[in-house]
């Protein structure tokens, strides 16, 4: 983060220089203070360190005190960024609790900007939908297209890369491709998106609205979640992403309307007299 911010210097407007030239000069304090408190300290308003964030690829003040403590020192946990390794259990189960909702409600007051209805447009006409994401958003990917697939569209999850690249290359023009991506930040994320861009296919990406996969993308669904990437068990993204596809999930379906009824209906049909059902 601080190589980053060293780099970005020249292209910053004056004030916005002066409050990166402050953070490099003290990040651990950076990292321990408010947004006010750099302010001041900086000679800055408020709004030109949340600008200076911004300029510098990060979703906003938050996100800088969270990726100074990455670049100055190893994670407290590997297990969750909240939780200490003296915590109780029943302390560590509140905090893991409050992390995942104070995420939902941080998503809440996005969801009015969100390209829902254009996703959902481009999906009902859809030849096919494919999820791709590698890591930890490859399990959402996997998730996420066993719940589309019945509604009746067929669809893929593309966890990998050569996949992910071979489908890209040959995508067409009905195609539908979701891209899911906590930082947005593989490029091979970017790369596919822009060779289904060329093949005339439809790209969505839900991911960190300042990164690259972001701006590859025909639609953009901005989902800046805060998670420590020091920490190798991804929560609060995975759980974002999640729920912006469930949503929509049930968008898509009550657009379809009585043909996604009739297709749910049918699937879950088959399941009990075909096999929940059996002795």
């Amino acid at each position: 983060m601080l190589a980053r911010i060293e780099q970005q210097l020249p292209n910053l407007s004056h004030t916005e220089r002066r409050v990166g030239s402050w953070v490099l000069a003290h990040p651990r304090q950076v990292a321990d203070s408010t947004l006010a408190e750099v302010a001041l300290a900086a000679g800055a308003s408020q709004p030109s360190v949340i600008r200076f964030c911004r300029k510098v690829g990060l979703s906003g003040f938050r996100d800088l005190t969270l990726r100074l403590v990455e670049s100055i020192s190893a994670p407290v946990s590997y297990v969750h960024r909240d939780v200490q390794a003296d915590d109780a259990s029943s302390d560590a189960v509140t905090k893991v609790v409050d992390s995942s909702i104070q995420s939902l409600i941080d998503l809440r007051s996005l969801l009015s900007a969100m390209p829902i209805e254009k996703t959902v447009a481009v999906m009902r006409g859809a030849r096919q939908i494919v999820f791709a994401g590698l890591g930890a958003s490859g399990h959402v990917a996997l998730d996420v297209c066993h719940k589309f697939f019945r509604l009746g569209t067929p669809c893929s999850a593309l966890t990998d890369t050569p996949s992910l690249l071979q489908f890209s290359a040959i995508a067409e023009a009905n195609d539908v491709i979701i891209f899911l991506s906590h930082s947005g930040r593989w490029s091979v994320l970017s790369d596919a998106s822009a060779l289904a861009n060329g093949r005339g296919a439809s790209t969505v990406a839900v991911t960190d609205p300042t990164s690259p996969l972001a701006e590859n993308a025909e639609i953009l669904i901005a989902c800046s979640a805060v998670e420590d990437s020091s920490v190798y068990t991804p929560m609060t993204s995975r759980l974002v992403q999640l729920v912006i596809l469930d949503a929509l999930h049930v968008s898509l379906a009550l657009a379809m309307g009585e043909t996604a009824i009739s297709r749910l209906r049918r699937t879950k049909v088959a399941l009990t007299e075909n096999y929940l059902g059996a002795p």
